[in-house]
């Protein structure tokens, strides 16, 4: 689909080759996005907003329009978003906030319809945000997370790689890498099995992943005193060191297990 007629394209934006205006779109003065990327119909790209290559945004979606942070005061701010990315209907996604803030958002994403992703969030490869999802201020998502429909997301929270939280969930603790959550608020319930497998994790390193969990949040243990058996006790896997690291580094806590 060419540049319809009725779309508003600043002439000081840059529109890379094979990239698709549907009518009634606006992309403003400072928007640069790469070839071959489909822009549907009644969309609002603005700011200073990056889109990669081979994207897909549907109807009325609503990109880079100005942060709801009641601190911004006009900055500079950015929303950098990259490659083969889908943006359904109505998504709402907002640069950073503070002089040269920027939200970023990786490549192979699937934003359903209506998902929000606030100012200065962090969405990394492969993720998945399912219908009504919200992403307040500063929430970092990492690879191949799966984010169910209605879930809300605290400011500041990470959501760990490969993890999936089911729908309608609060979450306003660390989701840990891996895991399966569900709850209001979420809570773990255990593995997620099927992503390991299907990244190829191998068996042994799907047992030692297993095992901690049990030693992090069923042995009764302190966060604290629970790592320091895993790395203890269990050999040090790709997967269990980053599991590790990633407990350690956790400035909200960590979501409890539901047991």
């Amino acid at each position: 689909m060419p540049v319809h007629s009725s779309a508003i394209i600043s002439s000081k934006a840059k529109i890379g080759p094979g990239v698709s205006v549907g009518p009634y779109s606006i992309i403003g003065d400072k928007v640069t996005i790469g070839s071959d990327t489909q822009v549907g119909a009644h969309c609002v790209i603005e700011g200073n907003t990056t889109i990669g290559n081979g994207c897909q945004i549907f109807t009325g979606a609503v990109i880079g329009s100005r942060p709801q942070d009641l601190k911004f005061k006009g900055e500079d701010v950015f929303l950098q978003i990259g490659s083969n990315n889908i943006i359904r209907e109505y998504c709402t996604l907002n640069p950073g906030t503070g002089e040269g803030g920027k939200t970023v958002i990786g490549d192979n994403n699937l934003l359903m319809a209506y998902s929000h992703v606030a100012h200065d969030c962090r969405i990394g490869n492969g993720c998945v945000l399912a219908n009504n999802s919200t992403l307040a201020g500063h929430v970092t998502i990492e690879d191949k997370a799966v984010v169910g429909g209605i879930v809300a997301i605290h400011q500041f929270v990470r959501v760990g790689m490969l993890s999936i939280i089911g729908g309608c969930s609060k979450v306003v603790q660390d989701i840990p890498p891996f895991s399966t959550c569900d709850g209001h608020p979420a809570r773990v319930y255990g593995l997620n099995l099927i992503g390991l497998r299907r990244k190829g994790v191998s068996r042994e390193s799907i047992k030692q992943i297993a095992q901690a969990f049990r030693l992090v949040f069923n042995s009764g243990l302190s966060a604290k005193h629970a790592i320091e058996k895993v790395e203890k006790e269990l050999a040090k896997t790709e997967e269990v060191v980053y599991l590790v690291n990633f407990i350690k580094s956790s400035e909200r806590g960590l979501s409890r297990s539901c047991r």
